[in-house]
């Protein structure tokens, strides 16, 4: 098991565009449960299936919960330059930049 750790970890360290694809499209995704869990369930406590579907019928909202997610994407990437991994960085910044794309497309087509 300790080696399988070890492994996984010296995956972080390569500077690789997979793993920056991957990072950028896990990260928001993280981002989001620990959105979820500090925002809503805390004070709240509503279920996940519950916001999630304010979040389906709120149109407006949606756009603006996906930009939060995208914060943490802008402090892997910087983590990733500063250690000059640029493929990775290369990878996370392509993923953000999709995630950009679909919110101005929200934004037009709900408001």
């Amino acid at each position: 098991m300790e080696v399988l750790s070890a492994q996984n970890y010296n995956m972080l360290k390569k500077d690789n565009l997979v793993l920056g694809i991957v990072l950028g499209l896990l990260t928001p995704v993280i981002t989001f449960f620990i959105y979820y869990t500090v925002a809503v369930y805390l004070p709240y406590h509503r279920p996940l299936k519950e916001f999630v579907d304010i979040l389906l019928n709120n149109r407006q909202m949606l756009p603006k919960i996906i930009s939060i997610c995208l914060l943490l994407n802008g402090a892997v990437f910087y983590l990733y330059t500063r250690q000059r991994k640029d493929l990775t960085a290369k990878g996370i910044f392509l993923i953000t930049m999709l995630y950009a794309i679909t919110i101005i497309m929200l934004k037009l087509l709900h408001g």
